[in-house]
């Protein structure tokens, strides 16, 4: 009898996003603000939220020629990130003003729950390093 040869399974998750930054100071205080927890390193920070995390390439990184590990064209601002919120309205209000975050847009959309079709409302907000965010609640 032969052996079976496992199957290969393919993408399970997504690891990590990575994107330069310039105002690190400013990225740190602000995602801290937001409630992230902030590992911060000698050329990468990295904000953690559940099992994710995003990696922050600081400039003395990104703006080296010998860094090639990066999109060619990665500037800041390049990240249009959609977090869930799972709490009220009332709250993801509140924390974005302790965040000194100004909310650029809002309204119901389509993301990525149910392949896609499920619809939440979204509010839509920059960060320091004008990164777009957007906050979707669905119901």
């Amino acid at each position: 009898m032969r052996a079976r040869t496992p199957q290969a399974t393919g993408v399970t998750a997504l690891d990590h996003v990575a994107i330069p930054v310039s105002n690190v100071d400013g990225m740190v205080a602000f995602y801290r603000a937001l409630g992230f927890t902030v590992q911060e390193g000698g050329q990468i920070v990295s904000i953690h939220f559940g099992d994710q995390k995003i990696n922050f390439h600081k400039p003395a990184l990104w703006q080296t020629e010998t860094f090639t590990l990066k999109a060619s064209a990665a500037r800041p601002p390049c990240g249009d990130f959609c977090w869930v919120w799972e709490g009220s309205a009332q709250a993801l209000s509140e924390l974005l003003a302790r965040a000194g975050a100004e909310v650029v847009a809002e309204g119901q959309r389509t993301g990525g729950r149910d392949g896609g079709r499920a619809t939440g409302q979204s509010v839509y907000t920059r960060d320091p390093d004008g990164n777009l965010l957007e906050f979707i609640r669905y119901a």
